[in-house]
């Protein structure tokens, strides 16, 4: 009994906590990012999402554990990606695009309504160190929310960038762009691990939530 009370109150219980909201974070905003892909493609005709139940922000439908794990070791990750068969789409290039700028757009306005509602605990929640909590993780969620929406325009395959870019190519480059997919990843945890661009997306945030925060505070 005695080794436990020691063992307990050895542990730092802020740092634990941060990490929980730091988990609740990602999940949250990776959630509404392959959740909002799944609603786009299904309002452009494409039942696949809907039909394998990823129409949800349950985060268990989205986690790729490998992916949560590198965005704690790399600084980004990824969720399961959201099925779509763009054979459902009228333009499948164009659907593609919409589908694809519908996740960073979600992340965006997530980050404003995290601002928000920091605005309000800032404004009317009286002083606490459970408010500062809230306010805290707000803030720091809706920078996480930005980033993901930011990082996921670059136009590196597999990420929404490199299908948006899509629409402004012939096809013939888009399947030339498109068959190097399945080595994105490499070169953008290669990228992440010798932080090339690193400072360009660390600005980009910056500008970002400066911005936001002009207009909301």
């Amino acid at each position: 009994m005695h080794y436990l009370q020691n063992l307990i109150s050895e542990l730092d219980f802020t740092s634990m906590g941060q990490a929980a909201a730091r988990v609740v974070s990602v999940l949250l905003c990776l959630s509404v990012h392959e959740t909002c892909h799944g609603l786009m493609a299904y309002k452009l005709g494409d039942p696949t999402a809907k039909s394998m139940h990823r129409l949800s922000l349950n985060p268990l439908r989205h986690i790729d554990w490998f992916g949560l794990a590198m965005m704690f070791v790399c600084g980004f990750g990824w969720a399961k990606p959201v099925p779509v068969d763009p054979r459902y789409f009228r333009k499948p290039k164009q659907g593609m695009a919409l589908t694809a700028l519908a996740g960073p757009i979600s992340n965006f306005l997530l980050a404003i309504v995290l601002m928000l509602c920091a605005r309000l605990v800032y404004s009317f929640a009286p002083y606490s160190e459970l408010w500062d909590a809230v306010f805290t993780f707000f803030l720091s969620t809706a920078i996480l929310s930005i980033g993901l929406g930011l990082f996921n325009l670059v136009p590196i395959p597999p990420l929404d960038g490199s299908k948006v870019l899509a629409v402004l190519l012939p096809d013939r480059a888009y399947a030339q762009l498109m068959r190097y997919e399945r080595y994105g990843m490499i070169l953008l945890i290669v990228l992440s691990f010798t932080d090339v661009g690193g400072n360009a997306i660390s600005g980009a945030i910056s500008a970002v939530y400066g911005a936001l925060c002009n207009l909301i505070f």
